[in-house]
């Protein structure tokens, strides 16, 4: 791999970090990229990278949300706690040492929650996950989702402004709130529309604060994203040569590094500001995405 390709999977790994969080679209930005900057590499390695690429970022969030998120501890259990036990049966005092001592329980909630929010992406958007990438992976629609949810981003906050939230923080989130929030995750599936975008309009609609809906899109993205990456690895199939390891490794290490500073962005932005400003930058990029298109086509 020459200096010329380097310095192409270093600048879309930056620009998978940096949208990948941001509302903005991931998936738009970098299908637009690829037109004016493309890596000399197969069309279906170039799908998976598009792809597989999203592991640096959310490994990201696994890095920063680490505390958040891992639901194991040892814990030394109370003589009261212990001679309640060793009044159960034997099979159910294995358990309970075991969930007492070792499980944090207000984190495996969280990740049940995260689960049931996946449910709808899991149910109705991946078995069409063919089709689309067929069908809508192009500039006509990734214009037009950058341009109709940045409008639903200023409509849903001049909506929200005289609105307090429901919920306040991540141990507040119900079940159904969780839910609700995974169904509007299910139009990211649509390119150009933003995994982060849907969820987090659809979490400021259903009564939580932008924090909330902020933090629980970026879970969300774990098992979406392993999921994902993962059903695009065994359709490729795993006859990566060296230099396209080296290509994925390179992208997802920028990517990490990209991510965490993007993440400490948008978490320390919106706790003045609210998402009018991407509404507007997705307006505007979604208008000069559909001129540049139609001009080439016209003076072609």
């Amino acid at each position: 791999m020459d200096i010329i390709e380097l310095l192409k999977v270093i600048f879309l790994g930056i620009v998978e970090g940096i949208t990948e969080w941001l509302p903005i679209s991931s998936t738009g930005h970098m299908i637009l990229v690829d037109e004016f900057l493309h890596l000399d590499v197969s069309k279906e390695f170039m799908d998976v990278f598009l792809v597989v690429i999203q592991l640096g970022a959310i490994l990201a969030v696994v890095v920063l949300y680490w505390n958040k998120l891992w639901p194991f501890y040892i814990k030394k259990l109370p003589r009261r706690t212990q001679m309640a036990i060793a009044k159960k049966p034997k099979w159910a005092q294995v358990i309970l040492n075991f969930v007492e001592r070792f499980c944090d329980k207000e984190k495996w909630v969280l990740w049940f929650k995260i689960v049931v929010a996946c449910l709808p992406t899991i149910v109705i958007a991946l078995p069409f996950d063919d089709f689309i990438e067929e069908h809508f992976n192009n500039y006509v629609v990734v214009a037009i989702a950058l341009i109709v949810y940045g409008v639903l981003f200023i409509i849903v906050e001049n909506y929200n402004k005289s609105r307090e939230p429901q919920c306040t923080s991540l141990e507040d989130l119900s079940f159904k709130t969780a839910f609700l929030i995974g169904c509007f995750q299910v139009l990211s599936v649509i390119p150009g529309t933003s995994r982060s975008g849907s969820t987090i309009i659809g979490g400021i609609l259903v009564g939580t604060s932008r924090t909330v809906a902020a933090e629980f899109t970026f879970f969300l993205g774990i098992p979406v994203m392993f999921g994902a990456s993962l059903l695009k690895i065994v359709k490729f199939g795993f006859g990566f040569t060296g230099t396209e390891v080296l290509i994925l490794v390179i992208g997802m290490v920028v990517a990490f590094v990209v991510s965490i500073l993007a993440i400490k962005f948008l978490m320390g932005y919106i706790k003045k500001h609210d998402f009018k400003a991407f509404g507007w930058y997705r307006i505007v990029l979604g208008a000069l995405v559909l001129v540049y298109f139609i001009g080439k086509i016209l003076l072609a």
